[in-house]
């Protein structure tokens, strides 16, 4: 095993730590009276999604730029943690029956087919809501703490994340073009990729030179990001996978392997990975970050 798995290891590690203690700490310190049959379902179902699930690459990206610029690891923690709630309701309403209806997700039961609709779509609103509540009691000093919750708000929200989602919902069984297709991707999966990095470095007040060279990094990444799992969905298997493929044939979606074919996706692909490395070189100690990047080209799920 490579230094840099080991050390995306220990980041997952610590997050999925972190993310088991505060998801405790928000349901412990209410009263009995407020833990009633149902708030312990909600729990439960929020846990269920959220805990031990997934690479954690969001949150490793916070953490890691937040070293780069001296954060404090409570802080920088909290800020990965809501970073990964807000992953965790996105995945968990994508996989509703309105949206993508799909049935698995890494490598279980969709939240709405383990626990009903209902229960799934108000333990994402719960977790929407807890990540904001985890980054306003991150401990950072005030003005970062606002920085951190503006950008989240704006990458999570209706011009980002969720904007894109209704863009990819709209496309469904349409025509596009690479330059749609690539703004979609800026949105629904790139956005939170890119606060993911700025919360980092807002989290140690990092110089405006890190914060651009950190943004640059996530935009080429996240597209890349995006174009791999293109490719995964035709080649993969949904065993390795955890999710089925198939999913975007199967919802008449266009895609980088429709739009260019598996061979040039591929060569798109190590195009945007070669830039996200470019773009963070001059960064001292930026070889975990290479090694991300290149990760990309070797995913198999």
């Amino acid at each position: 095993m490579s230094r840099y798995k080991k050390s995306l290891e220990i980041y997952a590690t610590q997050v999925n730590d972190a993310l088991r203690e505060t998801l405790y700490q928000t349901f412990s310190r209410r009263s009995q009276e407020e833990l009633n049959p149902e708030i312990k379902l909600l729990s439960a179902v929020m846990g269920y999604s959220l805990l031990d699930a997934g690479k954690r690459i969001r949150g490793a990206l916070v953490l890691e730029f937040g070293r780069l610029s001296g954060a404090s690891r409570t802080g920088a923690m909290a800020l990965a943690c809501a970073v990964e709630m807000i992953h965790a309701y996105s995945l968990i309403h994508d996989d509703l029956p309105c949206m993508d209806d799909d049935d698995f997700r890494r490598g279980k039961l969709s939240c709405h087919k383990a626990f009903g609709e209902a229960n799934a779509l108000l333990a994402g609103d719960a977790l929407l809501t807890l990540a904001f509540e985890t980054a306003a009691e991150s401990g950072l000093p005030p003005e970062r703490v606002a920085a951190a919750i503006s950008a989240l708000a704006k990458a999570a929200g209706a011009v980002g994340m969720v904007g894109g989602q209704m863009m990819d919902l709209n496309d469904s069984g349409k025509s596009s073009t690479k330059e749609r297709l690539e703004d979609l991707y800026r949105r629904k999966t790139g956005a939170m990729l890119r606060v993911s990095a700025a919360l980092g470095c807002i989290a140690g007040g990092a110089s405006p030179q890190l914060l651009q060279m950190a943004d640059e990094y996530t935009q080429a990444y996240g597209l890349a990001f995006q174009i791999s799992d293109d490719i995964l969905d035709v080649t993969g298997n949904q065993q390795t996978l955890g999710k089925p493929v198939g999913s975007d044939e199967k919802n008449h979606k266009t895609t980088y392997v429709t739009l260019l074919g598996l061979e040039g996706a591929a060569k798109e692909c190590e195009r945007l990975v070669e830039k996200a490395k470019n773009s963070i070189e001059p960064v001292p100690d930026h070889d975990f970050l290479w090694w991300l990047a290149d990760m990309i080209l070797r995913r198999d799920h």
